[in-house]
């Protein structure tokens, strides 16, 4: 069966071909280096295999190009961005699905990635500037409203419309249904932000505000109903 971009960066080939070139330029120090700045890449998430020959859906099944060890370079996320920058190809309108469990570092990882330029739908943004109150507080009678923005927005995502350059769309998104179903219609590829259920615990014991409203079951209630993606491992 021929397979699209989508579908491909979703396989278990790519995950296991992902997982053997990471192995393989792991170095003895137990790092994994960006090949062009040559700085170590810290976390799991931000490691980029990047497509020297740029993957299209003319050319993703050409193995010869889409697996192939000699045209990957292993880089991290900001590198790939100033890839994209640095060749005016921005317009490709990469979109991202950032997920993980609350308190996992999702909005502080895209404030850290995204560029001038790039489109941020969060939430929690949407909740506080429609509303004006501080973050977090939701009143339920604007719900509504607030669900309508975020499709509206999924929309400009969805059809590239206006003059964005990469989207990233920040949740909890713990069913691998609905990421799949979102990341079809939005065109995105997913980033998991990785973090311990004790690790979430420990930011909150941080937190008053959150910790005040009670967010621990929202830590627990995500590792419950969370569902990996076809090809990664829970």
């Amino acid at each position: 069966m021929a397979l699209t971009l989508f579908s491909f960066y979703r396989s278990k080939l790519w995950e296991d071909f992902r997982k053997l070139i990471i192995q393989q330029r792991t170095r003895e120090d137990g790092m994994i280096y960006d090949e062009i700045t040559g700085k170590p890449i810290l976390k799991k998430y931000d490691i980029i295999l990047h497509h020297i020959t740029e993957l299209t859906e003319e050319n993703v099944n050409d193995f010869g190009i889409s697996l192939n060890p000699d045209n990957i370079q292993v880089i991290s996320f900001a590198t790939h961005n100033a890839i994209h920058d640095r060749f005016g190809n921005r317009l490709a309108r990469d979109a991202y699905l950032v997920y993980g469990a609350p308190l996992s570092g999702k909005s502080t990882w895209v404030k850290q990635n995204a560029q001038p330029g790039d489109l941020i739908v969060d939430i929690d943004s949407l909740w506080e500037a429609v509303t004006g109150l501080p973050r977090y507080e939701k009143p339920e009678k604007l719900k509504g409203v607030i669900f309508q923005l975020r499709d509206k927005l999924y929309e400009i995502i969805q059809y590239r419309a206006g003059k964005f350059s990469s989207a990233f769309i920040v949740g909890g998104f713990p069913l691998c249904s609905e990421r799949e179903r979102l990341c079809r219609q939005l065109g995105a590829q997913e980033i998991l932000i990785e973090a311990t259920k004790e690790e979430c615990m420990d930011r909150l014991e941080l937190d008053p505000v959150r910790k005040a409203k009670g967010w621990g079951k929202f830590i627990e209630e995500w590792f419950e109903r969370y569902s990996p993606s076809e090809g990664r491992e829970g």
